[in-house]
């Protein structure tokens, strides 16, 4: 894949982000840099590899799956700036 000058002022319009006109080649040619890299990525031969979460073998510790409220709402809301008996207040915002 290669990326045109027309390609990048389109991504930067869409990123919102302001790139003048003479620094428009210069990011093509990082751009293409950037995908030649990945493109060499994709060529590794990964087929007999399992995916893997850390490069140390470990379990992920479990808890039982049920539904609490939590047992002391006043430390949750201590911090609102604006409470209700257990409850975060905000203001109305649809009439």
């Amino acid at each position: 894949m290669s990326v045109d000058q027309n390609t990048v002022k389109r991504v930067a319009r869409l990123a919102r982000l302001k790139v003048k006109d003479e620094d428009v080649p210069r990011l093509a040619g990082e751009l293409n840099a950037i995908l030649g890299f990945i493109e060499q990525l994709n060529e590794v031969d990964v087929a007999n590899v399992e995916p893997l979460t850390s490069v140390v073998t470990m379990k992920m510790k479990m808890r039982q799956d049920e539904v609490t409220d939590g047992h002391y709402p006043q430390k949750i809301v201590a911090n609102a700036p604006a409470q209700e008996d257990d409850f975060f207040m905000v203001p109305k915002v649809v009439e």
